[in-house]
């Protein structure tokens, strides 16, 4: 039987339960609504969300479930002041407050780091080459510090940091709960999910909680028939190759497998001290690709290579918290692990080098014959090129933080931070095929193997510091805050990248090595940084319901190397921000918001200078301000809820970024010569305006609780791309709007929903890229697609 089969047999089980259940079990009303306080941890102790004096958005596990919310671009929009670049699922960049640069390609293995990092609990999981993506479920809040939390949670929190808190094990009581899904793309395939978990108390002062989840989402982009000609670049007609896709056509061809859990342990050892160790699992496989090509048609591409990504990482964490006298003491550490596997049709590259032409001696223009691969018998083969990358990530980290008693005037939160995390990478650029023929005219595979570009880097990030956040009651209605955090950071590379040829070689730069697959190693570089940064501010409860506060404070995001021989290290960037903010609830309405400027130095920004072979260097391209504006309002009267939030940022570039100089490939002004992005250059990726509103409103039915809920989300047209020349050749994205709604009902310990998101078959644009630098693949641009006409059916019970 398929997996669609199936996905519809489970689904007609599904129905006929649900259908059995509702007149069953309706015994009574649920319970009424959780309360609308929301405690945080954004300052590494409990506090209240209207207590603290930063401007966040917390998405608690109500607000993720009755959103449908299990993945990145379920939930990002719903975060105002977030933006994300993605190719498709663990394929993505999160920003905040436009702090983006909108780095051409797939994310970069060796280059920046992200503008900002993530959190599971108390450990950081940011890698670069695409945030975890985490499947939520059992999920106790997402909490979006926008504005640089350096001081706190240390380097690459730049723009902000996104945590994602888990739910605990708890002591004495045994909960769980079954989770059903079935659901379709309008326009694709079926899906489905089954979730759950188990909250278990070993003894009185133990407990074990287990979660465990399944999900499949059905494809909703077609591989389409097409068929092209590759001239050979050789000017003979006789040798044109013509080649289709036929073996590879397919509808829905982008489904995506996740599956995996947790397993946590609670362990009070007296009163005052508690043991977690926690691990994390997650394996998720997405084939096909996620962006669709517009001159085919919405939802449409024509791919001539398969496409896939596999994606696996688990996390060993261990959470240590008690008491010294009164000072609360919390250790954590963990070990991540990471393996990505991604192969992705490069054609497009191979495309745009067959009309590929150099200029001789006497000035005449000649071919290139960068496509023609004669084999034995003086036929050509295929030059159509794949990218196959693995990547390995590691990450070790260990934080020990002390907090003074929160009930005295000064209260002061300290601690020291450790983190080691690698990446071993591979990358290997092949046409099948070449390999066995004779030497190409000028491109060399490594040996037998069909590889025309290869990567074998080890890449190693260190980062050392000591931290310290105080806050005084000048008096009971006025603190001052102050804090700082010292840092040291230690990045270094090594390995090979490049093709096969004499200036890769040279023995000059490439040395011996006993990696193995490498003929020598021609990237050894290392960049070591020190410094400070720092946070000041002050917070004044006007009174018991309204709070303002002002804040400055700076983040940093550590330097690296480039791997391109003669090609300078980039340097650490700087964010300074300026915020004034306020936490107000008069009656049952809540209303925070925040103004603030920010000012970027020597941002971080990956371009490919021409004649470079596709390979993207990082600069520091020049300095940024950010102007904004962020809200979110709340508000319940009976039944009905009404929520709201939205940002408005105007960030653009404050001094010229100039272009790279073909023989030192660094940045240089010249006099004359107009800059790649002049200054008043729009920053990309996020939008001026991002908004979100939602009703829900609930009433007794009989003995259920029935709802109805509506959103509505609005995002503006972007900028995709930083220089001038890359923004033309791929153009901007456009505004749109989305509507989802949903309608259910719960008693007892039943729960049935049914949903549609994307109502009105929106085509809204989410990004626009290309699969490599846009010198090369600009002309075949594609674009990511929010999520089209989405609908399903949940079943849920709870149990105790």
């Amino acid at each position: 039987m398929s997996g669609r089969a199936r996905l519809m047999e489970f689904s007609a089980s599904l129905l006929a339960t649900t259908a059995m259940a509702v007149p069953a079990m309706a015994q009574q009303a649920a319970p009424p609504a959780d309360s609308d306080v929301i405690v945080v941890t954004a300052q590494r102790r409990e506090e209240r969300l209207q207590d603290v004096p930063i401007s966040i958005n917390a998405l608690g596990q109500a607000k993720l479930e009755q959103a449908n919310a299990k993945a990145l671009d379920d939930y990002a929009k719903l975060l105002p002041s977030v933006s994300i670049q993605s190719f498709g699922p663990s394929q993505a960049q999160v920003f905040f407050r436009g702090v983006a640069t909108g780095s051409g390609g797939p994310p970069l293995h060796i280059g920046p780091l992200p503008t900002s990092s993530t959190y599971v609990d108390e450990i950081p999981v940011t890698t670069i080459g695409g945030m975890v993506d985490v499947h939520l479920y059992d999920v106790a809040r997402i909490e979006a510090l926008a504005g640089p939390q350096g001081t706190l949670f240390g380097a690459s929190s730049l723009s902000g940091t996104l945590r994602i808190i888990t739910n605990r094990p708890e002591l004495g009581k045994t909960t769980g709960s079954i989770d059903l899904q079935v659901n379709k793309f309008s326009k694709g395939d079926f899906g489905g999910s089954a979730e759950g978990y188990i909250n278990l108390p070993i003894s009185d002062n133990a407990a074990l909680r287990v979660v465990g989840f399944y999900d499949r989402t059905g494809g909703y982009i077609d591989n389409i028939p097409g068929s092209r000609t590759f001239t050979l670049d050789d000017g003979d007609d006789d040798t044109e190759l013509p080649v289709n896709n036929n073996a590879l056509v397919e509808n829905d061809y982008n489904d995506v497998e996740t599956w995996g859990g947790r397993a946590a342990l609670r362990v009070d050892l007296d009163d005052n001290w508690t043991v977690t160790p926690q691990f994390l699992y997650q394996s998720q496989i997405a084939h096909g690709g996620f962006f669709y090509d517009p001159t085919k048609g919405y939802l449409n591409v024509t791919d001539y290579l398969p496409s896939r990504n596999k994606d696996r990482w688990w996390q060993a964490a261990l959470t240590i918290q008690g008491k010294l006298s009164d000072w609360d003491i919390t250790y954590s550490g963990g070990y991540f692990e990471r393996k990505v596997d991604n192969i992705a049709d490069y054609s497009y590259y191979s495309v745009a080098y067959d009309s590929y032409t150099y200029v001789d001696d006497n000035g005449v223009t000649q071919p290139g014959f960068a496509t023609y691969f004669p084999d034995a018998n003086g036929q050509p083969i295929d030059p159509t090129q794949t990218s196959h990358q693995n990547d390995k990530y590691t990450k070790f980290t260990q934080e020990l933080r002390v907090n003074s008693p929160t009930d005295k005037p000064f209260r002061l939160a300290a601690g020291m931070f450790l983190q080691v995390q690698t990446d071993k990478i591979g990358a290997d650029y092949q046409t099948v095929g070449i390999g066995s023929i004779p030497t190409p005219i000028w491109l060399t595979p490594f040996g037998t193997s069909d590889t025309v570009f290869l990567t074998r880097v080890k890449r190693k990030d260190r980062d050392y510091a000591m931290f310290t956040q105080a806050e005084y009651d000048i008096v009971p209605s006025v603190t001052l805050i102050a804090g700082v955090r010292g840092y040291a950071a230690h990045n270094t590379i090594y390995g090979f990248s490049g093709t096969n040829s004499a200036g890769n070689l040279d023995p000059a730069n490439c040395f011996p090595t006993s990696m193995p697959d490498v003929p020598c190693a021609n990237v050894h570089k290392k960049q070591v940084e020190t410094g400070a940064i720092w946070r000041g501010g002050l917070k004044w409860q006007v009174s018991p319901d309204v709070m303002l506060y002002g804040t400055v404070s700076r983040g940093y995001r550590p330097g690296g190397n480039n791997r391109r021989p003669g090609v300078n290290p980039f340097k650490s960037d700087k964010l300074d921000n300026f915020e004034l903010g306020w936490k107000t609830h008069f009656g049952r309405i809540y209303f925070n918001g925040a103004t603030f400027y920010q000012k970027w130095r020597d941002l971080q920004f990956g371009l490919v200078p021409v004649g470079q072979n596709g390979v993207t260097n990082t600069y520091n391209a020049g300095n940024a301000r950010i102007y904004g504006v962020e809200g979110d309002l709340s508000a319940r009267f009976g039944g009905l809820s009404l929520s709201a939030s939205a940002t408005y940022v105007d960030a653009q570039l404050t001094s010229d970024f100039c272009e790279v100089d073909p023989v030192t490939k660094n940045i240089v002004c010249t006099p004359g010569v107009p800059p790649a992005a002049a200054k008043g250059t729009r920053l990309p990726i996020m939008p001026r305006f991002k908004g979100s509103a939602t009703a829900r409103y609930e009433w007794p039915l009989g003995a259920t609780t029935a709802f109805v809920q509506g959103s509505v989300t609005h995002q503006g047209g972007t900028r995709t791309f930083l220089t001038d020349a890359d923004f033309a050749a791929v153009g901007p994205t456009r505004p749109f709007t989305t509507a989802d709604f949903s309608v259910g009902a719960h008693w007892d310990s039943w729960r049935i929903e049914a949903f549609i998101q994307n109502a009105f078959s929106s085509h809204g644009a989410l990004g626009r890229n290309t699969i490599c630098a846009t010198e090369i693949c600009g002309a075949y641009a594609r674009t990511y697609p929010t999520k089209p006409q989405f609908f399903g059916l949940k079943l849920g019970y709870d149990f105790e």
